[in-house]
């Protein structure tokens, strides 16, 4: 029984990454799993994706470009000031500058030092590295 779509789908990249797996098609799908593959394939955890309409509510079929150790979603979804960002990184990151923390801001989704560099804060949706 499926609760949480962004869990199942770093749930399944994680697990396609460890394996080996070349593309996953991850269904059902939403907006926001489309947002955090964007910034997963801007800071080059994936190589590409694409939406495939299925007419029921559609596919992601995703390249995977084999650099995920870890990923997965933070749960209770914690709001975040731009100040308390490091906090943060120290508790889901393994190391300062490695990995990235993805946050739901008023100006969209984005990765952390973006936020950072932006002074605003927002809420912790999830971490790669």
């Amino acid at each position: 029984m499926r609760h949480d779509l962004l869990n199942d789908t770093l749930v399944a990249l994680r697990h396609a990454d460890q394996q080996g797996q070349e593309t996953i098609r991850l269904a059902p799908t939403s907006h926001l799993v489309g947002e955090v593959l964007r910034i997963f394939r801007e800071h080059q955890y994936i190589e590409e994706f694409t939406f495939v309409p299925n007419g029921r509510g559609g596919a992601y079929e995703v390249k995977l470009a084999r650099r995920i150790n870890s990923c997965g979603v933070i749960k209770p979804r914690v709001a975040v000031r731009g100040r308390a960002l490091e906090r943060y990184e120290a508790r889901f990151l393994p190391a300062q500058d490695f990995g990235i923390l993805v946050l739901s801001t008023n100006q969209g989704v984005m990765g952390h030092a973006k936020a950072r560099e932006l002074k605003i804060g927002g809420k912790l949706l999830a971490y790669v590295y």
